[in-house]
């Protein structure tokens, strides 16, 4: 559920925890406050969380005996430890620096602690008091060994810009930040072959790859912040897939230790390499349950020198099809994005930036499609080739090309401004799903509908939801499911889930496809999994972290 971070916990109506006496840490007394009262507005519209219902403490007391609690879904394993001062004192050993680790065990750290316990949206959050930042393989070593004798749960954290809490702890986990690791080993230019460690910033690599006329094939929104290990971690997609492809593809080695401490060196720098099990794709997704990468070496492609962008607007989504297919026909090799958004979407960025809109019309939908080569000339012809077949056979309503880097930018604003916008708004609750292209925007359709007939969508304060939002990666299949939120309300929630994972299991879709899974859609796997799977993803995590440190309490 989302909910906002409450300005005051003053209101009489809320739910004390308090962590078991077995698993005592400095400041093992302490206690928080949830409000439980429903139904509350959002009160700052940019900070909100999810509450998982005891991100600390598992022992539940009602303050009134009147109100109604609801059980916590999650329950700390009474297997793991809590560090002291003595495994302080081992971790600085292991890491050979002060430096390297926020003590909250031994001394007051709040603050130091609070960017590691909470993530970047505000909406999952837990209470580790120990953060460590090995900066290698050998100090990670160290630290995960220990760990694993002594049951020290951990949890590996990167830029932390996840959206479903997989990089933050759920009780008071140790997490070990990969931020120290962070050097850029080398580049060879022949055949496109970066090496880099995990804590390396994916803003810096394609940085440093411009300079040498490449560029990272991947690009997200957090990309300033988010490491290449995290992103690697939970199979970011992004931008750029569609014309580069998905990480299991581009990864071509890592380097990464298992939590018993055993480094593993697959830091393969060749294209080919068929010598057995791929088992650096276990890596790839995984969600640091398994280990913790590294060092990694990735396949990066030759920067174009030629990008053209169009923006256009259509009448019907069986009109975005069309589109998308001839898109691929007309221009083949230099596609590299073909980008959705419905009207609610740009009516939204318009209504927060003010900018005028790139048409003049108002459009269901509109695209935006990149392309990407050597020779702007033959490019921009074939671009302009294809608007005018789309224009001609009434499939496009109306478009416009740029002209220049400037209205490129521009351009691209209208579609990754979308997020931004929402959060003007109040809570968003957000689905990132994949789902085959004929019924991609029906899920959109049909979740406004059912809320509209729920009565909680509507154009005044009085309805808990404000809009239904549709946009994503038409080349991908990935479509974002934006509901965006006046209040946090129960009637939502319930409406919401499991219904959309429901929906996505009978389209034969599935519920994360860029996103991952930590604990957001933890409950929810099945709907895009069998047993079968499900059995054998467990056999492996069990094969490789048998005293299950690793990142627990998420998907698996």
């Amino acid at each position: 559920m989302l909910i906002s971070q409450f300005p005051s916990l003053s209101s009489s109506r809320y739910v004390k925890y308090t962590r078991p006496s077995n698993c005592l840490t400095a400041n093992s007394n302490a206690e928080i406050s949830l409000c439980s009262q429903a139904n509350r507005p959002w009160p700052n519209s940019h900070q909100f969380f999810t509450i998982i219902q005891s991100p600390f403490c598992i022992e539940r007391r009602c303050a009134q005996e009147t109100d109604s609690c609801s059980t916590s879904p999650y329950q700390a394993k009474p297997q793991f430890c809590a560090g002291d001062g003595g495994a302080c004192a081992v971790f600085q050993a292991a890491t050979g620096t002060e430096s390297a680790i926020i003590d909250g065990v031994t001394a007051d750290a709040t603050d130091d602690l609070t960017p590691f316990n909470t993530d970047w949206m505000r909406k999952y959050g837990g209470q580790t008091r120990l953060v460590l930042k090995p900066q290698n393989a050998h100090e990670v070593s160290k630290v995960l060994e220990y760990c694993n004798d002594n049951k020290f749960a951990v949890v590996p954290q990167g830029g932390n810009t996840g959206l479903v809490g997989g990089s933050v702890p759920v009780f008071d986990e140790i997490v070990i930040s990969t931020s120290r690791m962070n050097r850029i080993r080398s580049f060879d230019e022949e055949s496109g072959v970066l090496v880099v460690d995990s804590g390396v910033i994916l803003e810096k690599a394609d940085q440093y790859l411009a300079e040498r006329g490449h560029l990272f094939p991947l690009d997200l929104g957090a990309k300033g912040s988010c490491h290449i290990g995290g992103n690697v971690a939970t199979n970011a997609g992004g931008l750029r897939l569609f014309r580069y492809g998905s990480l299991h593809g581009n990864v071509l080695g890592l380097e990464a230790v298992l939590p018993d401490g055993t480094i593993v060196d697959g830091l393969s720098t060749l294209r080919k390499n068929n010598t057995g099990y791929d088992l650096k794709q276990l890596f790839v997704g995984s969600e640091g349950t398994i280990g913790i990468i590294t060092k990694l070496s990735i396949l990066c492609p030759a920067r174009p020198k030629a990008i053209n962008v169009a923006y256009f607007g259509l009448d019907s989504f069986d009109q975005v099809r069309k589109a998308f297919k001839e898109a691929k026909g007309y221009l083949t090799e230099i596609l590299s994005a073909f980008e959705l958004m419905d009207s609610k979407s740009q009516s939204l960025v318009h209504q927060t930036t003010g900018n005028k809109r790139p048409l003049e019309g108002d459009y269901p939908f509109y695209c935006l499609v990149e392309t990407s080569g050597s020779d702007s000339d033959h490019d921009i012809a074939k671009l302009e080739r294809f608007l005018e077949h789309v224009l001609g056979e009434g499939i496009v309503a109306d478009g416009v090309l740029a002209q220049d880097e400037t209205q490129i930018q521009s351009l691209w604003r209208w579609r990754e401004g979308i997020t931004e916008a929402l959060s003007h708004l109040g809570g968003t609750y957000k689905y990132d799903v994949s789902i085959p292209l004929p019924d991609l925007y029906r899920l959109v359709e049909d979740c406004r509908e059912r809320l509209t007939k729920l009565g909680l969508l509507g154009d005044d304060d009085s309805f808990p939801v404000r809009a239904v939002v549709g946009f994503g990666h038409m080349g991908d299949s990935n479509l974002h499911l934006n509901v965006s939120a006046r209040q946090y309300s129960q009637e939502v929630e319930k409406a919401l889930e499991p219904w959309v994972y429901e929906w996505i299991s009978k389209h034969s879709g599935s519920i994360s496809a860029e996103h991952g899974l930590g604990i957001a859609k933890k409950e929810f796997i099945g709907y895009s999994q069998n047993d079968t799977m499900l059995k054998l993803m467990s056999q492996i995590k069990r094969l490789y972290d048998p005293n299950g440190i690793m990142n627990p309490y998420k998907y698996i």
